[in-house]
């Protein structure tokens, strides 16, 4: 059955806290951070990590947010508490970002991370890092089957595959612990590879 969210009610996800102070603004994470800015920012630290760790040149200098601190430690971005509030805020503002009500046309799939990729670009909205992560998984699971080399809609109504990674997505929007995904986190270096780059304008975003 399919659900209609309303999100007509404003989202404030951003601190009210103010400082007169305009040494303020130097701090590496303003208080009053956006939605989009905690995604952008997670998505910008894990790329210059990632360039780091790889030792190469050719990061791409747009995924770099305004609000990333070039001089912040890597033994601080993984420190728990680091990663316990960058955990709160993006869980936030992924309950924010409504689950579509409407199905498009049946969406031809040969893996489920290829069929999430489809409906990221189809909704044009991402999907949680747990999401993110379960297709790999579910992916890797096939791996010595006797149908492995079969696409999964041959196996799989593409219908109720894309039913089940809304569900999910649904679950773990809603339900999912900052704490537990900061676990998470914090036991994978690489984490940000499933954090999707993708910025959907929310409706009456706060300001």
């Amino acid at each position: 059955m399919k659900r209609v969210l309303s999100f007509n009610e404003p989202v404030d996800i951003s601190s009210d806290e103010s400082s007169d102070d305009h040494e303020a603004e130097s701090e590496q994470m303003s208080n009053d951070i956006t939605g989009n800015q905690v995604v952008e920012e997670l998505v910008s630290e894990g790329t210059k990590i990632m360039c780091d760790h790889l030792d190469t040149v050719k990061c791409e200098s747009e995924l770099m947010s305004d609000n990333f601190n070039i001089g912040q430690g890597v033994e601080e971005l993984f420190s728990e508490d680091a990663l316990l509030r960058r955990a709160r805020m993006y869980q936030e503002y992924m309950q924010h970002v409504p689950i579509p009500a409407e199905r498009h046309s049946v969406i031809p799939c040969t893996s489920w991370t290829g069929l999430a990729a489809s409906l990221k670009n189809l909704y044009g909205q991402p999907l949680h890092y747990q999401t993110n992560l379960c297709m790999k998984q579910w992916d890797q699971m096939r791996i010595g089957a006797d149908n492995e080399e079969d696409p999964l809609d041959m196996l799989i109504h593409p219908a109720k595959a894309e039913s089940s990674i809304w569900l999910m997505e649904e679950v773990n929007r809603r339900t999912s612990s900052p704490h537990y995904i900061a676990k998470l986190w914090l036991a994978d270096p690489m984490y940000h590879v499933y954090i999707d780059p993708i910025f959907p304008k929310l409706q009456n975003p706060s300001k």
